[in-house]
C-alpha cells in the first residue's frame, strides 16, 4: 500500500500542478482590466473550457451532476440537510464546481449566476450545491430566498470599516482644477 502511495504522489502531485495553470497556459494572466474583460468575454461564450463542458443555467448543472454523480452518492447527500450538504461538499464538489466549471475566470454559467445577484465564487458553489440538493429532494427551487440568505450572510462576514477622516473639496480646487 505505501509503496502504492509513493508511485501515484508524484505523478498525481504533478498532475495538478500541470492542470491547475491551464488558465494562464497563454502567456499569463490579463494584466489589464481591457484585456481582463475581453477574456472573460470570450469565456462566456464557451461551451466548454479546458475540454470540461460548462453548463448553461440550473436545470443544465443538474443534468451534469446527475451523470457524473452515482446513486449511494446522491443517497449520501440525500441523507444531510441543506446546511450539512453545503457545509460537508463544500471543499470537494463545491470546489470541483467553481474550479472547473470557471467560476474564477467566468464562463456561462459563472455568467448566469452573476445575472441572479451572486458574484463571489464560493457564493455561487455553495448556492448550486443547496439547489441541487433541493432538486434531489424534490423541494421547491425558488432561487430567490436562498440567494437573499447568501448574501446576507456574506455581508455580515464583512469587518465592520471605521472611517478615519472626511475630506470634502469645494469644486474647482485640487489637482484638476483649471
Amino acid at each position: 500500500m505505501k509503496k502504492a502511495i509513493s508511485l501515484y504522489l508524484p505523478l498525481l502531485m504533478s498532475s495538478f500542478f500541470l492542470f491547475s495553470n491551464q488558465v494562464y497556459a497563454q502567456g499569463g494572466p490579463p494584466s489589464t482590466r481591457e484585456e481582463y474583460e475581453r477574456e472573460y468575454q470570450r469565456r462566456i461564450q464557451k461551451e466548454y473550457l479546458f475540454g470540461v463542458y460548462i453548463p448553461k443555467d440550473m436545470a443544465d448543472a443538474f443534468r451534469e451532476l446527475d451523470k457524473r454523480i452515482d446513486k449511494e452518492s446522491k443517497a449520501k447527500f440525500l441523507s444531510l440537510t441543506e446546511e450539512e450538504a453545503w457545509r460537508k461538499l463544500f471543499f470537494s464538489l463545491g470546489r470541483w464546481i467553481t474550479y472547473n466549471w470557471g467560476f474564477y475566470g467566468g464562463s456561462r454559467f459563472s455568467h448566469y449566476l452573476r445575472g441572479m445577484g451572486l458574484s463571489h465564487p464560493d457564493d455561487m458553489a455553495r448556492f448550486v450545491i443547496v439547489m441541487y440538493h433541493r432538486h434531489l429532494s424534490e423541494k421547491p427551487l425558488d432561487p430567490k430566498p436562498v440567494i437573499e440568505q447568501i448574501l446576507e450572510e456574506r455581508k455580515a462576514q464583512l469587518p465592520k470599516r471605521e472611517v478615519i477622516s472626511r475630506e470634502v473639496r469645494k469644486r474647482g480646487e485640487g489637482a484638476n482644477a483649471p
